[in-house]
């Protein structure tokens, strides 16, 4: 064991003491661990979604759903709704999945990465972050920030993803066996607010008389990422259908993209591919324009239709429900189908 795997956890923990971030699901540096149902959620919240975005969301979901107890029972569509906007929704599905998991063993949450691992929606990741911060277990705990605050530390030059074994050896080579809760958010405190992706502040790091990189020169050049790929491009159509100032919606399947949302008829666009372009109705309808979105593994442009023929009540087929417009921002529309209500609504006064 070489001298760096005692002086980087230390010289690390003592800045985290004086610079930690004051966060809502947080405990203060060498204070007991918090609660493990606000650790869990925050890291669900927090996956590929910044810190700033989920802070309304955690404290929205605190307050309505205070325990994991009160979270198991809450019925699937308020929790849709009220994660509508944070994206990446089989989070919200395997929330409450694992929510009622451990309401069904007591209300308590494993203490270890294995027990963890075992619940529904937890992958490696997330088990060793909820298993050192709320349990102080010693876990290799490494996200985008430590990921990049470790390879600029060893100056690992192979590009991602393949260098994310060496990239995980190194940080367990240095992870200490005591204050583990505190080391995972130290690392990560260090790469969102010091070693940051752009313009790493070095004279500010703690770390900065062992990184390697920076003896480079170019602390910015590391981590090494391959080049992206050009996102493939889908098209698709929506259908705004309203009567007596209500808008009908669907509710999206359980699985698949934006599950279990409710969200406007479409016409079957997905990843894969283009929608059809058939509408739910025979019509008449009239384009209102179109708006984009930009999917972890596709972008698409949603063009959006307006019903024109009356007497629609009867005529939509399919399961849905007729949704005030006044209310309309209570349905919990994905940002995607907000957007094309907005675009819907622009010329009504309805929606600003």
């Amino acid at each position: 064991m070489d001298a760096s795997s005692d002086t980087i956890p230390r010289a690390l923990l003592d800045w985290y003491d004086a610079h930690a971030r004051d966060l809502p699901w947080r405990a203060r540096p060498g204070a007991p661990a918090t609660d493990p149902y606000r650790v869990w959620l925050s890291e669900v919240m927090l996956q590929q979604t910044t810190v700033a975005a989920v802070k309304d969301y955690f404290a929205l979901f605190t307050r309505r759903w205070p325990s994991v107890e009160a979270l198991a029972v809450a019925a699937d569509e308020d929790v849709m709704a009220a994660w509508a906007g944070l994206g990446y929704y089989a989070r919200a599905r395997n929330l409450l999945a694992c929510a009622r998991e451990v309401a069904a063993r007591g209300g308590r949450f494993p203490d270890t990465e294995a027990g963890l691992r075992a619940l529904p929606g937890l992958g490696a990741y997330t088990a060793a972050a909820v298993a050192a911060i709320a349990f102080g277990r010693r876990a290799v705990v490494v996200d985008a920030n430590v990921e990049r605050v470790v390879a600029r530390l060893y100056a690992i030059d192979a590009p991602l993803p393949g260098a994310r074994a060496l990239i995980r050896a190194k940080a367990d080579a240095i992870t200490p066996d005591a204050r583990g809760g505190d080391f995972a958010q130290a690392m990560m405190d260090l790469g969102a607010t010091v070693c940051t992706s752009r313009a790493p502040r070095c004279l500010l790091c703690p770390l900065s008389a062992h990184c390697r990189a920076r003896a480079t020169g170019e602390p910015g050049r590391f981590p090494v990422k391959a080049p992206r790929q050009a996102k493939p491009e889908r098209r698709g159509r929506a259908f705004w259908i309203e009567r007596d100032a209500c808008v009908w919606l669907v509710r999206r399947p359980g699985r698949g993209m934006l599950g279990g949302m409710r969200a406007l008829p479409d016409d079957g666009w997905s990843a894969r591919g283009d929608g059809s372009g058939e509408g739910p109705l025979a019509g008449p309808w009239e384009s209102a324009g179109k708006v984009g979105h930009v999917f972890t593994h596709f972008s698409l442009e949603l063009h959006l239709a307006v019903y024109l023929g009356g007497q629609c009540a009867s005529l939509v087929p399919g399961d849905g429900e007729w949704w005030p417009l006044e209310r309309l921002e209570e349905a919990g529309l994905p940002t995607l189908f907000a957007k094309a209500a907005r675009l819907a609504l622009a010329g009504t006064g309805e929606l600003a």
